[in-house]
């Protein structure tokens, strides 16, 4: 949920339902402070929606786009975060890159141990 908003740059409204998107809540609202959150407090079991009701008011929707499309401090303040985290991870994908350098590896490995399983495969025949 929150790597595609941070890394398109976009603040994320956080409507968490089960297991771990309440983490995942915690994450963009309160650590890396690139959302807000509507206010849904409740896990709900996978398959009992209905049954759970409604547990987030259109006004809590209202209130969370409003807070982060404002001009004000923290919708500005989280917009800013966002943006910069886009940045780090367009720049980590790029050749030179972290994430370029560690795909690189993992790529080198996978033809590496393939190499010597072909290797033993030949030596055992």
């Amino acid at each position: 949920m929150p790597n595609y908003g941070i890394c398109a740059g976009v603040p994320l409204i956080a409507w968490p339902l089960f297991a771990e998107q309440f983490f995942k809540k915690k994450l963009v609202v309160q650590v890396v402070e690139t959302g807000v959150s509507v206010g849904s407090k409740t896990v709900v079991q996978l398959g009992e929606e209905e049954k759970a009701g409604v547990n987030v008011k259109r006004e809590d929707v209202k209130r969370a786009i409003k807070c982060i499309m404002s001009q004000e401090e923290e919708g500005a303040n989280r917009r800013r975060k966002v943006k910069d985290f886009a940045e780090r991870a367009t720049k980590a994908i790029e050749e030179g890159g972290s994430s370029y350098f560690n795909m690189t590896l993992l790529i080198q490995d996978i033809m590496k141990q393939t190499n010597n399983h072909r290797l033993k495969e030949n030596n055992d025949h």
